[in-house]
């Protein structure tokens, strides 16, 4: 899909990440939900490819149709595996992704900032090694898989 007017991968709000007003200009029970997107896992989730920034695009896109803030969350990391490194930092320096610092565990702050904002996660990532910290992730969780330009979400989250 054609770069549409740099709207992908951010939603709402003057301020990068910040929640957009509703139609009656106030923050509260009407403010869109929030999705937090584990761009690491997104973008690598075409089978046999390199990272993909479109993966991270039709996500943000399905969750904005959805009624959904998207914020993207990504390791440094990403930056250096990705296929389109010009549209990625682009993004990053527009606030359009959020980058945890290199070294850090980006994992770490997407589950806090989750559970700071009160958000789901897009990931298919389990998170088994911070079920501990984060006891709640798995009630936060949207699993998904892109097949083409299309986007499945699969909201079941409790143990089978």
């Amino acid at each position: 899909m054609a770069d549409n007017g740099e709207q992908e991968l951010s939603s709402g709000g003057d301020q990068p990440g910040a929640l957009a007003d509703d139609s009656n200009g106030a923050h509260g029970s009407d403010a869109p939900k929030v999705a937090l997107v584990d761009g690491s896992n997104v973008a690598h989730s075409s089978e046999g490819e390199e990272a993909r920034l479109e993966n991270l695009k039709i996500v943000v896109r399905k969750l904005r149709k959805e009624g959904y803030e998207a914020i993207v969350v990504a390791d440094a990391a990403l930056r250096h595996q990705i296929d389109d490194k010009e549209g990625y930092e682009r993004r990053v320096e527009e606030g359009k992704i959020r980058q945890a610092p290199a070294g850090t565990d980006a994992d770490y702050f997407l589950l806090a900032f989750a559970r700071e904002l009160d958000a789901v996660i897009v990931s298919n990532d389990l998170f088994r090694d911070r079920a501990d910290a984060f006891p709640e992730a798995r009630e936060r969780m949207i699993r998904y898989m892109i097949l083409g330009q299309e986007v499945v979400f699969e909201r079941r989250n409790k143990k089978r």
